[in-house]
């Protein structure tokens, strides 16, 4: 459910409000003045909802149900500004409450400031060019003034109006990003999770985690950074600081690595690990998982680029503990070199035992060095794997121990 204030609530607020603009438009609006307003008040509210449809496209474009709301919200701007000039002792008009009390606060979302700002003012653009006709004789001047105050008054309540709804909107928001960070810091898919993604207007796709250490920046200061490099890089962000980890989570990002480089620079000293790409974020707790357990693992590659994808960190992660990790290196490298067949992994073992040597593996396994070359390249084909690249022997020399221990007995 949404927490903001209800238009209504906001009306309330606005009443007990102080600062007032006492009415006196240079003595009262003559009651004859005000009997004819108030003959005429149904036919203004019709007459303003008319002129938004022919003035505002994006009235038009609205759903019945919404412009059924705001032809009410201009009728009631109507009504409020005639009991305004009816009671002109009153320290301050009660114009939020009356106004915009009429609406539903899901309206709020639909209509922004600045359609509420150009829907005043027609409504205002009705009554006055129609005060000639509305005031009694003599008392033009009086109205026009009332007009005048009034418009003023309910630009204020308006901006009054947006302005609190979208604080409680944003301290909401704020909650609702806490507890998705929480959720995927601790692993859990919480059944909330799709409603918090709703209430959020999260809908982007695909999703990647990036995590790294904060650093000493202030973390809103900081977060408030990381949405802004978000914002100019047309990408979707959900952010927490979760005790010295500062976790993102970015949407809309085809290349998670490239998304990651518009975010490195701004985290603190260390490395900064990139999840597997996914295609919510429901699932993003499989990729905040894997960029967790490489930034504890990362620290056994010290040269490691920054940023790095979690992938790239398999071995350390295997090697620290990390159970996915040591289940990804066995089935996405071990169980092809042994679908290869026995001469493919025993070829890529003793190629690793004699330093990459083409010539000392061909002697031990008594073939060609091009037969030696062939099964290396078979090697890459299987696993995307190059034997003779350092940091690819090492990755296969872990696979291969992890499946040889995982397979024993078998």
């Amino acid at each position: 459910m949404y927490a903001g204030k209800s238009w209504h609530a906001e009306g309330m607020a606005a009443k007990a409000g102080t600062g007032s603009y006492p009415f006196h438009p240079g003595g009262r609006v003559r009651d004859d003045t005000v009997a004819r307003l108030e003959a005429s008040m149904g036919a203004l509210g019709t007459a303003a909802t008319l002129a938004m449809d022919q003035r505002l496209p994006w009235f038009r474009e609205m759903s019945a149900e919404n412009r059924s709301w705001l032809g009410l919200i201009s009728q009631a701007g109507v009504a409020a500004f005639v009991d305004w000039i009816k009671h002109p002792e009153r320290t301050r008009p009660a114009v939020a409450g009356e106004v915009f009390g009429t609406a539903p606060r899901e309206l709020a979302r639909a209509v922004t400031l600045q359609q509420a700002v150009e829907m005043v003012r027609v409504v205002v653009d009705v009554v006055e060019a129609r005060v000639d006709e509305l005031a009694a004789p003599g008392g033009e001047a009086e109205l026009r003034e009332a007009v005048l105050r009034y418009t003023r008054e309910i630009a204020f309540a308006t901006a009054q109006v947006y302005a609190r709804t979208a604080e409680a909107r944003g301290a909401w928001d704020a909650r609702l990003e806490a507890l998705v960070v929480d959720s995927l810091v601790r692993g859990e898919v919480d059944q909330g999770m799709q409603s918090w993604a709703s209430a959020l207007n999260w809908s982007f796709t695909p999703v990647t985690v990036i995590v790294g250490m904060a650093g000493s920046a202030d973390p809103e200061s900081l977060i408030d950074e990381f949405r802004a490099l978000a914002r100019r890089a047309r990408l979707d962000l959900l952010a927490g600081v979760h005790g010295r980890r500062l976790l993102l989570v970015v949407g809309g990002g085809g290349d998670p690595l490239e998304a990651a480089r518009h975010f490195a620079g701004r985290f603190g000293p260390g490395p900064v690990v990139v999840g597997p790409s996914v295609p919510d974020l429901q699932s993003a707790v499989t990729s905040a998982a894997a960029a967790l357990a490489g930034l504890r693992a990362a620290g056994g590659w010290p040269d490691a680029p920054r940023p790095v994808l979690a992938g790239g960190l398999l071995p350390e992660r295997a090697l620290d503990g990390d159970e996915s990790a040591r289940a990804s290196l066995i089935a996405e490298v071990y169980e092809p070199l042994l679908s290869g067949g026995t001469s493919l992994l025993d070829t890529v073992v003793t190629y690793l035992e004699q330093g990459t040597s083409l010539e000392r593996t061909a002697r031990l396994l008594f073939v060609h060095p091009n037969t030696v070359r062939y099964r290396l390249r078979r090697v890459t084909e299987l696993t995307n794997i190059i034997p003779s690249d350092g940091r690819g022997g090492f990755t296969l020399w872990i696979a291969v121990v992890l499946g040889r221990l995982a397979h024993k007995g078998t």
